[in-house]
C-alpha cells in the first residue's frame, strides 16, 4: 500500500479559516470532501517548501511557510493509501488566491468547521482548531 508524506495549509484571516472542497477523485472517499490546500511532498523538498509549491500551483498564492507555523501531524489510513500529512497554521493578510483545482472554498470560524464535509484525514485538525481557536 502506498504511503505519501503531504502538507495542509490551515491559511487564516481575520479570525476565520479558509475551506477547501475537492474536485471528484478516483476515490469517492474523498470527493467533494472539504480538506485544507496542500499536496504531496516532492523527493528532496523540505515540508514547508513543499507546501509552499502545492499552494502557488494549486491556488496561484505565494505564501511563505516557516517552520514555527507548524500545527500538527496526522496519520491516516484510507481504504487504498496511507498519508502522514503534516499541518501549517498561517496567517495571511489577503484572501485573494485562484481556485485551480478545488470546486468551492468557503472561509468559516473555527466554531463553524463541523458544518462542512471534511475528509477523514482533516478531521483531526478540524477538531484541534475548535478547541483551541
Amino acid at each position: 500500500m502506498k504511503h505519501y508524506i503531504v502538507t495542509a495549509a490551515i491559511l487564516t484571516n481575520k479570525n476565520q479559516i479558509l475551506c477547501m472542497q475537492r474536485n471528484k477523485s478516483k476515490f469517492e472517499y474523498i470527493t467533494y470532501k472539504y480538506e485544507f490546500p496542500g499536496g504531496k511532498v516532492e523527493k528532496g523538498e523540505s515540508l514547508e517548501t513543499g507546501l509552499s509549491r502545492e499552494l502557488r500551483e494549486e491556488m496561484d498564492l505565494s505564501v511563505e511557510v516557516k517552520p514555527s507555523h507548524f500545527y500538527m501531524t496526522v496519520e491516516h489510513q484510507y481504504p487504498d493509501f496511507k498519508i502522514t500529512m503534516h499541518s501549517y497554521l498561517i496567517p495571511i493578510e489577503k484572501r485573494d488566491f485562484l481556485m485551480k483545482e478545488h470546486i468551492d472554498a468557503k472561509w468559516l470560524n473555527p466554531k463553524s468547521l463541523l458544518e462542512l464535509d471534511w475528509a477523514a484525514a482533516d478531521e483531526p485538525i478540524v477538531e484541534s482548531l475548535m478547541r483551541e481557536l
